[in-house]
């Protein structure tokens, strides 16, 4: 079956740019288009959709706003937005608000492809780099991330982590794939992805993005993608 996507941004000659790129896809169909955040609630209401592409920043209704919306319905499709390197802050708050990833605008078409997949299938973090250059820029701004703070505010449900979990988590937080962490840690894929569903499990979080914003805010994780001392792991 295809992947319903639902295109969500002001600039109608985006939204041309990346539903010609997505009607070229076999497995996926643009189902819905919106020029802001109201529009897009109202087309929700109608049409089923797999993944929203999100702009941040549209007139009447914001995607940080309608993205939090939308991940506040049952059964709410997945939803990935879509920035800019001037917008770090409205990124981060679109994470928290629910989103399963974010990409930048003048993003490679094979890329977004395979982050709209990826998040389709369950996989919340998209472009890891990406996450690592954007949490970098402003993360100093979140609670325990200044320089020089070594931690921040205590997260229910830490202390259960093991060592081996704790590791993860650090991983996760600066933006690896579950291919590369298990590389980093020798272990399998599987093991990995074992690893960081207990971790949601125990951190009662809903998956990996919210691992990296509980990271960042708690001081686990500082700017540069350094470990704080609260989650230093042995």
């Amino acid at each position: 079956m295809s992947i319903r996507v639902m295109l969500v941004d002001d600039q109608v000659l985006l939204r041309t740019g990346f539903r010609m790129v997505l009607a070229a896809q076999p497995d996926m169909e643009v189902v819905a288009e919106a020029g802001d955040g109201v529009e897009a609630l109202r087309a929700l209401r109608s049409t089923k959709v797999d993944v929203v592409l999100m702009d941040v920043r549209m007139p009447k209704l914001d995607g940080v706003e309608a993205t939090r919306r939308i991940c506040e319905r049952e059964g709410a499709p997945k939803v990935i937005i879509l920035t800019t390197f001037d917008l770090d802050e409205y990124a981060f708050s679109a994470l928290k608000a629910g989103a399963g990833g974010f990409m930048l605008k003048d993003v490679p078409p094979g890329e977004l492809l395979a982050a709209i997949r990826a998040v389709h299938s369950g996989d919340a973090v998209v472009a890891p780099s990406t996450t690592r250059r954007l949490l970098d820029r402003f993360a100093p701004m979140l609670p325990g991330g200044g320089a020089g703070d070594s931690g921040g505010r205590a997260r229910p449900g830490l202390e259960r982590l093991t060592d081996r979990e704790r590791e993860v988590v650090l991983l996760v937080a600066q933006g690896l794939s579950n291919g590369e962490i298990a590389a980093r840690l020798v272990l399998s894929e599987a093991t990995v992805k074992t690893h960081v569903g207990r971790i949601l499990t125990k951190l009662e979080l809903r998956d990996r993005v919210q691992v990296v914003v509980m990271a960042y805010e708690t001081g686990l994780v500082r700017a540069g993608g350094s470990a704080g001392s609260a989650g230093s792991a042995r």
